[in-house]
């Protein structure tokens, strides 16, 4: 057991430092006797020890959080994952995601372990995210960590978060002009909810394709319908679930008399959507 005496004052300042609880902060500084680079080891090391012994946690609560770079032509989402509600509603943790977020936007990483791999500011120093996530397990007593990344590049990019961080949108746009931030917004808002499958027809992959279709001559043939007409009649359904379910073909929720493909044209003449991502949490 240490002989230094610790002091309130010497606790509250490896508290500053570290951001750890004062009576993991006490502890520390006993077990080192006043050391304080050796205190702050002691605590990291404790965040490892509770990193592993929380792996077989679920983790399916946290935050999402999309961004965009200051040129408005790249995007990206991350999910950060933790344990509770609580914890995701936590303002530490959402400046914790908004600081990996603002990471991978300045240097672009390929993948979520390229993103691990970068170094992210902490309180107290520099330090690859891997470990400040490490840290930040043994703080909170949680399992947290980033369980999805997207990257999107277009002409322009318009990022949007809806509810409480559950769900992140990203939408590239073909061009940049007058009133595109405002229209990426808006078609952001679509995507998220109505969750298209795909941009436009032509990128509905052929299972997808299948099952639909698959289904429709089911309920056709459960109507009675004559065995000639069932393709056609399928035809037809399909059609109906390209308008429906592919964003461009989907009917503008803010004006329904308009797909957004002609919610855009009247924005900019060939204005459209080239890409997007969308992210809710969980899922």
């Amino acid at each position: 057991m240490s002989t230094v005496q610790i002091s309130a004052s010497d606790v509250n300042k490896l508290r500053q430092q570290t951001g750890a609880g004062m009576m993991d902060c006490k502890k520390a500084l006993t077990e080192t006797n006043g050391d304080f680079e050796a205190a702050i080891d002691y605590l990291r090391k404790k965040g490892a020890k509770v990193a592993a012994s929380r792996q077989d946690r679920e983790s399916n609560e946290g935050v999402v959080i999309a961004r965009t770079s200051e040129t408005a032509d790249r995007g990206v989402i991350i999910e950060l994952n933790c344990e509770t509600d609580f914890v995701a509603k936590n303002a530490e943790f959402i400046a914790f995601a908004n600081a990996i977020a603002n990471t991978a936007v300045q240097n672009k990483p390929a993948t979520i372990d390229d993103l691990y791999n970068l170094e992210i500011d902490t309180e107290t120093n520099r330090v690859k995210l891997g470990e400040a996530i490490t840290d930040m397990t043994g703080k909170i007593g949680e399992k947290i960590g980033v369980s999805k990344y997207e990257v999107l590049e277009a002409g322009k990019v318009v990022a949007y978060i809806h509810g409480n961080f559950r769900l992140g949108v990203l939408v590239g746009l073909s061009a940049n002009p007058a009133g595109a931030e405002e229209a990426g917004k808006d078609v952001a808002m679509q995507i998220a909810a109505m969750n298209p499958v795909a941009l436009d027809k032509d990128d509905v992959d052929a299972t997808t394709i299948e099952r639909e279709l698959a289904i429709a001559r089911e309920q056709i043939r459960a109507e009675g319908k004559p065995e000639a007409m069932v393709e056609k009649i399928a035809a037809g359904k399909l059609n109906k679930f390209y308008k429906d379910s592919t964003l461009l073909n989907q009917e503008f929720v803010k004006d329904p008399s308009k797909s957004i493909a002609q919610f855009l044209s009247g924005v900019d003449k060939g204005l459209t959507v080239t890409a997007f991502k969308r992210v809710a949490l969980g899922a």
